[in-house]
This record gives C-alpha cells, structure tokens and sequence, in this order.
C-alpha cells in the first residue's frame, strides 16, 4: 500500500482506500470501498474508519508542500531555497518546514563573525510567519513561495 505525502485528511484517506481496491482488483482480489477504508484507517493507526472519519477534517489547506521553491528571511537574513520538510502540528494551526537555502545564510548578528548554516527548521503559521520572536521582536523566519 502507497502512502500519500499529503498532510493526513479524511479525503487522502479515501484516495489511498481508491488506490488500494485498484491494487487489489489488478491482483484478482475483490476489496468493497468500506473494507478498503477500514483497512486504510487502520493502517494510520486509527481502530475503524469512523474514528479516522471524527479525528480528521475533510481536506487540509496546506500552504506549503515538500519540494516547492521558497524565499524570505530566517534571523533577518534573506534566503531562497528548497523546502525539503513540512509537519503539521498536533493544533493544527502551524507547520514545522525544514528550508535547505541555495546559500548559506549568517544566522550571526555581529559580522565580525560568521555561524552559517546551510538547513533550518522553523515553525511557521498558515501565512508562513513564525510565531517565535527575536529579541527586537522580528520573527524568526518569514517563509514565501518563491
């Protein structure tokens, strides 16, 4: 069975439970779209598809996905890159992303010294701002689709 990257939703449930009768129909094997949806549901560690179905919305609006092009700041400092990672969290109302940067980014304020770093995370909202503030009050990380 193939799992979807897309953020878990009752809808990515139902195109996995679709993907596995086709599987099973190309092996000869007969699968009811309930016994597919039951199967999947417990596949994501939920006991029936009725729970899955009460625990997760219909779709998830999901601003950024793995392998877009992104840009903005992180620390102050501007960045384009890959975003390589992205988690909702458990509120569902923030996202942790990991940027691979095309180049290094100073994350040091004092450019007498330079600390580069090539990958970050952050948590970010829906709007990409991190909720996470610097000393002057500037987020951590403001993340855009390039």
């Amino acid at each position: 069975m193939s799992f979807s990257l897309d953020t878990l939703s009752a809808q990515t449930l139902k195109s996995e439970a679709k993907s596995l009768r086709e599987t099973r129909a190309k092996a000869g094997q007969d699968l009811t779209h309930g016994a597919a949806l039951e199967e999947v549901a417990r596949a994501h560690g939920f006991r029936d598809w009725n729970t899955a179905r009460a625990a997760l919305p219909d779709r998830v609006a999901v601003p950024f996905q793995v392998g877009m092009r992104v840009k903005g700041f992180y620390l102050e400092q501007p960045f384009r890159g890959l975003l390589i990672g992205v988690q909702l969290s458990s509120s569902m109302s923030t996202y942790t992303v990991t940027v691979m940067f095309d180049e290094p980014v100073n994350v040091t304020p004092d450019f007498m010294f330079a600390a580069t770093r090539q990958r970050v995370t952050a948590t970010v909202d829906i709007r990409g701002i991190s909720p996470a503030l610097r000393g002057n009050g500037e987020p951590q990380m403001r993340l855009m689709r390039e």
